[in-house]
């Protein structure tokens, strides 16, 4: 019987591996973005089998009416069986003259959007009695605060840990499990900005910072998309079942806990 999983952020980067890995592996996939054309494209891609239809929706993940439609929707019409939210945004400044209205939009994006498309996702499960899994996407930041420029990304992915791990605690006994992953210098659209910025902020070439990124990382390349993906689609598996509240490492033993 196939499963639907709706994943969030899911017109881009890590987020369209995810969509695509777990399409490869039978998922029926809701591709949901803020870019409703983004998310439109990358459904129409997706590999299918056995006449499943992958389909978009357009999301604000900040937005609990938002959440809540799309979660109450993809129960009604398909069955939620999971939800993966990976959307996420970062900006890259001093902790000095980091601005306050920058800290807001990644607070609202990156922890507020997990709260939100959680509780509406378990809302959802919990009504229709499905004992499904969560998955959302923290990072190797939200272990370990030595991570220069992104204070505000930092505090929000200590918090999507934190979360985690309360929203594991209390649907436990609805047998819904929520997990994290936590990549680590993964190559994609935002590591590309990120590299700019950095490079801009220490003096150096992004050429440098690539560099340090690798000297970081004891498997000696930098995290493709398809690593996080892998992961998740392991945590969303049978497999997992009995795994809940983990803030699963995915970075090449760029940080270890």
């Amino acid at each position: 019987m196939t499963k639907t999983v709706v994943v969030t952020g899911a017109g881009s980067g890590i987020g369209r591996a995810i969509a695509v890995t777990l399409a490869e592996r039978s998922w029926q996939v809701v591709v949901t973005d803020v870019d409703g054309d983004s998310a439109r494209d990358v459904a129409a891609a997706l590999p299918s089998a056995d006449g499943v239809k992958h389909e978009s929706a357009v999301l604000n993940v900040s937005s609990p009416a938002d959440a809540a439609a799309v979660a109450f929707d993809v129960t009604d019409r398909l069955g939620l069986d999971a939800w993966v939210s990976n959307a996420g945004i970062s900006f890259m400044h001093s902790f000095l003259e980091a601005p306050i209205a920058r800290y807001d939009q990644t607070m609202d994006v990156n922890l507020k959007g997990v709260f939100v498309c959680g509780q509406a996702a378990a809302r959802a499960m919990v009504r229709s009695g499905t004992a499904g899994a969560i998955v959302n996407t923290a990072s190797m930041a939200g272990k370990q605060g030595r991570v220069p420029f992104l204070s505000d990304y930092v505090a929000s992915k200590f918090g999507v840990v934190g979360l985690t791990q309360a929203m594991a605690y209390e649907l436990g006994e609805h047998g819904i499990t929520v997990n994290c992953v936590c990549p680590g210098y993964v190559e994609t659209p935002m590591q590309s900005r990120e590299l700019e910025w950095e490079a801009q902020l220490r003096g150096t070439t992004t050429e440098g910072v690539r560099a340090m990124m690798l000297a970081d990382t004891p498997l000696r390349r930098l995290e493709q998309p398809e690593d996080v993906a892998k992961s998740v689609a392991f945590l969303l598996s049978p497999d997992a079942r009995f795994i809940t509240g983990e803030a699963l490492a995915v970075n090449g033993g760029a940080y270890m806990d």
